[in-house]
């Protein structure tokens, strides 16, 4: 069954399988450190990160639901789009997802900077490497502590998953085949994918804007499903006149 399975689709569920074992019961620790992907302005963060942490996830089920997604979708669009393109669209999602994420991430840095330079607490130089010192009254001093542990909230918690290259596969399937219709857990009937990726990424949307996270990188969704429909786009005409 699996040698049953395109290539290229193939060998990233492998690839995947591998660095998961590796990562969460050899190595963990350091392989965290090296290949999830840190905030770009982390004194964490290594250049290689942005495609290593696709290859990295944090529990079976996420590996568990990701893998299936992506063979449920992938071999549909290797055969289709052709190995090359199928590859581009994948990593190019993945680095889509990288960016949105990050950039959200910097709009919050941003603000919480902000604020704890209002109340006096030196920024620049706590990330500079200097140990912060706190200035005020007391309530100012437990602001301060608290917007001090979302900045190291930000810099400290790397990203990990496929799920914005997985995004970006499920968006390119729902732009070339948007009448293909998918059976959803808990949901009784199929639904047309064009209609369930809106409401996807409505609810990640939604669920990143008000913070309730989860631990989830909800704008890495959004963003490799951006790339996804953008790439499927462009090459959707070219490829229905080559048919």
């Amino acid at each position: 069954m699996f040698n049953n399975i395109p290539p290229i689709t193939r060998n990233i569920i492998l690839i995947n399988v591998i660095v998961f074992i590796f990562s969460n019961f050899l190595l963990r620790d350091q392989l965290t450190v090296y290949l999830a992907a840190f905030y770009p302005f982390s004194p964490y963060f290594h250049s290689w990160q942005i495609i290593t942490h696709m290859f990295m996830h944090g529990s079976i089920m996420h590996i568990l639901f990701n893998m299936l997604t992506l063979w449920s979708f992938g071999p549909v669009l290797e055969q289709s789009l052709g190995e090359k393109k199928y590859l581009i669209l994948y990593f190019v999602s993945g680095l889509g997802a990288f960016f949105l994420f990050n950039l959200w991430n910097f709009v919050e840095v941003q603000q919480i900077s902000n604020e704890l330079q209002g109340l006096g607490f030196n920024v620049d130089a706590y990330l500079s490497g200097a140990k912060g010192t706190f200035m005020g009254s007391t309530e100012s001093i437990l602001k301060q502590k608290e917007l001090l542990a979302g900045l190291n909230g930000i810099i400290a918690t790397p990203m990990v998953g496929a799920s914005g290259a997985i995004f970006g596969v499920i968006a390119a399937f729902a732009t070339l085949y948007p009448d293909s219709k998918i059976g959803i857990m808990f949901i009784p009937v199929p639904i047309k994918v064009k209609y369930l990726l809106p409401i996807l990424l409505v609810i990640s949307i939604y669920l990143g804007v008000s913070g309730n996270v989860g631990g989830i990188a909800h704008f890495a969704h959004v963003g490799g499903a951006i790339v996804g429909f953008i790439l499927a786009y462009i090459w959707k005409r070219k490829l229905y006149r080559m048919r």
